[in-house]
């Protein structure tokens, strides 16, 4: 097992609109490589050594580099089947006819590193942190490797590390997996970086690349040499996230992969940017997900967690509110499907710790260090509840809506009385390939959600019977699966020496629930959580009355 380096120099044609670009390379083709298990991290860089020319196919404009655990996976079919004309998409088509590119893939010779240095990919590394990076490569005259690596490992690696900011070099040369017999036709290509403020114009640098011994490698071992110079662009992740390239009206309108499984829209189809895409999860189960919002890439996140048995959807009333006002144009909101929604929910024992684990696998994929805050309501709010509690460090607020601190004593027997009406009426999915939860179960959960006023306002009975058909069409071992989180949990402990900002939010017509979330808000750290009764609303206070609750939640954030 060789690891080593995927290393890509682009430059776009005029004729490829900016935003094209990004936003293939960095919602699709990006991520898409991320996700392969031999390929670690991904970095694109822009070059800064230019000087006033036009970037060309001789002198291109734009790097990516990867990290590869094993050299040979490039040779695979997984790796090469991405790059089959029938697996790639129309848009990638398109605009990869309109690159100039140059691949070339490397082994790892070295790497040596101070001990300031911090991989870019590691997910608390600063969104703005943009690392200069400085690339030089060789080709030797017959004979020559030892003496070019004794040059290198004994002085001129040495002498870097003294030039103020440096952080790594790695060294490689041409993979093996290329087949190039011939030593006089292998590169050598060596990986420097710095931080954003260095002395490459300064002393030490200089004396690095001034030594005798230097002269003399470079004169009479190296046969030709190249050096660029770039600053860090893009980390990509396992997820496609960039909704920058998407607000500008040169992206491609709207975008959906062969698979169906990633879709965007852009500010050219009349429409807010979004993202739909997933993430896999460490034991490999996939959560589709939504991203709207601020199209700044750093702007604060907010993580909306469903009840059991439904979809993101419960969320759009709340969300078309918070983002209407003017002060909420700042965040980005993510929605995604929990466990349980599909039949696939992995091997595990689906329990609120797992559920909480699966919120901080959202934030490392879509290389989110802290989120602003974590909603959900119901298993939902169980769920942004034990998330703070358990990753303070990862979540800044809060708020819990229509949920309880621990599992009442009658969960277990009344979800699997629900759990026989589903498997008695005996439904299967639209395409017949799983059983689903049914109607019958259906109309019975939504009548307990809602209280009977909505049942009566026009204005809702579309969005009740959304919901109903929600519950209906649910995986039926995926509700057997995540129901069983509900059987037994018991946060009440942990609340005691809560830090992190929360608020408890209850609709007025759910049964107990308010006077339990009285008890909850009041329980909750030293000095309690807020505290919010939604009038007119049951166990979905942001389907009956999502304005409201956007109401809150703009206020709770800015208090």
């Amino acid at each position: 097992m060789a690891p080593g380096l995927l290393y890509v120099t682009m430059q776009p044609s005029p004729s490829l609109p900016t935003a094209q670009f990004h936003d293939w390379y960095n919602n699709e083709h990006g991520p898409t490589r991320l996700r392969l298990p031999f390929c670690t991290n991904g970095f694109r860089y822009r070059a800064t050594d230019l000087e006033g020319q036009d970037a060309s196919k001789e002198k291109p404009e734009w790097l990516a580099i990867y990290d590869i655990t094993d050299m040979d996976e490039l040779t695979g079919e997984t790796y090469m089947r991405l790059r089959l004309p029938e697996v790639k998409s129309q848009r990638e088509k398109d605009t990869m006819a309109q690159i100039s590119v140059d691949r070339r893939l490397f082994d790892l010779v070295s790497e040596r590193s101070s001990e300031s240095f911090r991989p870019l990919e590691e997910i608390d590394a600063p969104a703005t942190k943009a690392n200069v990076l400085v690339s030089a490569s060789q080709s030797l005259y017959p004979g020559k490797r030892a003496e070019f690596d004794k040059w290198y490992e004994e002085e001129h690696i040495p002498m870097l590390s003294k030039v103020p900011g440096w952080l790594r070099t790695r060294r490689y040369v041409t993979s093996s997996i290329e087949g190039i017999d011939n030593e006089d036709q292998l590169e050598y290509l060596s990986i420097h970086e710095y931080a954003p403020e260095n002395g490459l114009d300064g002393p030490e640098f200089k004396a690095a690349v001034s030594t005798p011994w230097r002269n003399q490698v470079m004169s009479e071992v190296c046969k030709e040499k190249r050096r660029r110079v770039y600053d860090h662009y893009y980390t990509f992740g396992p997820a496609p996230r960039d909704l920058s390239s998407l607000a500008s009206s040169d992206a491609v309108p709207t975008f959906t992969s062969p698979t169906s499984d990633t879709k965007s829209w852009s500010s050219s189809s009349g429409s807010t940017p979004a993202i739909e895409s997933y993430i896999t999860t460490p034991d490999g189960v996939d959560l589709p997900y939504r991203l709207e919002g601020s199209a700044d890439p750093s702007a604060p996140l907010i993580v909306l967690c469903n009840s059991i048995l439904v979809e993101w959807g419960i969320w759009d009333s709340f969300v078309s509110s918070f983002l209407a006002r003017p002060e909420n144009a700042r965040y980005r909101i993510l929605r995604y499907h929990t466990r349980g929604r599909s039949p696939a929910n992995g091997s595990q024992p689906i329990t609120i710790p797992l559920l909480a684990s699966d919120i901080i696998a959202l934030l490392d994929a879509l290389r989110v260090p802290r989120a602003a805050a974590v909603l959900g309501v119901s298993l939902g709010g169980a769920t942004a509840l034990a998330t703070a509690l358990k990753y303070p460090q990862r979540v800044a607020a809060f708020v819990a809506c229509d949920t309880n601190a621990n599992a009442p004593a009658g969960n277990r027997k009344a979800w699997s009385e629900r759990i026989a009406i589903a498997e008695a009426e005996r439904a299967t999915s639209a395409t017949g390939d799983y059983a689903v939860v049914g109607q019958e179960l259906a109309e019975l959960t939504v009548r307990r959600w809602f209280v009977p006023s909505s049942y009566e306002d026009p204005a809702l009975a579309k969005e009740i019977a959304r919901v109903k058909d929600m519950v209906a069409r649910n995986s039926l071992e995926g509700f057997k699966a995540s129901v069983q989180a509900l059987w037994e949990y018991d946060l009440r402990e942990e609340m005691k020496g809560a830090q992190v900002k929360g608020a408890m939010v209850v609709g007025a017509g759910d049964g107990v629930l308010p006077a339990t979330m009285r008890e909850m808000a009041e329980a909750y750290g030293r000095g309690g959580a807020v505290y919010r009764v939604v009038e007119g609303a049951g166990h979905l206070p942001m389907v009956e009355r999502g304005e409201d609750v956007a109401d809150f939640v703009t206020e709770f954030l800015r208090a």
